[in-house]
């Protein structure tokens, strides 16, 4: 028995959740190896724009569009500017979106991507294989910046310990591999009690400053909510702390769930009407029999909603 390619996490919640119809446009918005917008072709005869900034993931969408007589098209970007491609195939809204976030399970498996610090390969870690890569990070940030970059995107409690180990390091060996780092790592990181890897948190945290992922996330929820039509349905899949809660927040805030001010103060003047509603109030986990399956998926949160009619309230709703 040979393992699959890329195993979609949450595909059968995805694909109920979006409901595909006839005459129906959605949107994959981390194609990948096309899980979700296969299940979602397979399922009614709609159509489906798949985006990836992966040149790789583009490249197999291609292919993949053959069998599909014209419903599939896979689009060179960024979820995050999903509107804007979608404008420039002549589409301005659609009936669903679908994303799943953070790094895929193709490209850990690839050594030669950096993703991993299971597998001897470049410190690499760019999804679109352009643009400052992990070495370029560890090899000249300052120290104060590495550790706030392993505190806020790792949750790497040793952030200043580790930020001090890479810099005396990088002066004699400047950091090349993902095995050089990770050995590091696990000389510097005291051995966790839940027996996580020394090296997951600060992997974590390069990787999503390397490719600005939680960012993306700001963006493509903001992007989706000008792009979906009234009804149309949001089914976010992710898989750690940061991303999930950025998920959240999104859409307690847009769906009128976020806490209320102090009854003792002033109401507020700018009320907004909301632009979704929740569709669950709780986050979506794997059952037991895609754990079985796909123990990768065993940190996978689903959250779905449904936009209302009201306007999209636009991306500076969102900054601090």
């Amino acid at each position: 028995m040979t393992t699959p390619l890329h195993i979609s996490v949450l595909l059968r919640e995805v694909v109920a959740a979006l409901a595909p119809r006839e005459g129906a446009v959605y949107v994959d918005g981390t194609f990948g190896a096309g899980g979700y917008a296969r299940a979602l072709l397979d399922a009614a005869p709609c159509r489906v724009f798949g985006i990836d900034r992966d040149p790789t993931a583009v490249a197999r969408g291609a292919i993949m569009a053959q069998d599909y007589d014209g419903r599939l098209t896979v689009l060179d970007g960024r979820f995050g500017d999903m509107d804007s491609l979608l404008a420039a195939e002549g589409v301005h809204s659609v009936d669903g979106v679908a994303l799943d976030l953070g790094v895929s399970s193709m490209q850990i498996d690839q050594a030669e991507r950096g993703f991993s610090f299971q597998k001897s390969g470049p410190l690499d870690m760019r999804m679109e294989k352009s643009g400052p890569t992990a070495a370029d990070l560890v090899n000249t940030l300052p120290e104060a910046e590495l550790a706030d970059i392993l505190w806020r995107y790792g949750e790497e409690r040793h952030s200043r310990r580790v930020a001090r180990a890479i810099v005396m390091d990088r002066k004699l060996n400047p950091f090349t591999t993902t095995n050089q780092l990770a050995e590091m790592l696990r000389r510097v990181v005291p051995r966790s009690k839940d027996g996580i890897d020394a090296a997951t948190r600060t992997f974590q945290g390069l990787r999503i400053a390397v490719n600005d992922e939680l960012g993306e996330v700001s963006r493509g929820l903001a992007a989706a909510e000008r792009l979906l039509a009234p009804g149309g349905r949001l089914a976010v899949v992710a898989f750690h702390s940061l991303e999930d809660r950025a998920v959240k927040d999104f859409l307690k805030r847009r769906s009128g769930a976020a806490a209320q001010p102090n009854r003792f103060m002033p109401a507020p003047t700018d009320v907004r009407a909301p632009s979704f509603q929740l569709l669950s109030k709780k986050a979506i986990q794997p059952a037991d029999d895609e754990l079985a399956v796909n123990p990768r998926s065993r940190s996978a949160r689903l959250r779905i909603a449904e936009r209302t009619d009201a306007e999209a309230w636009g991306d500076g709703e969102d900054r601090a």
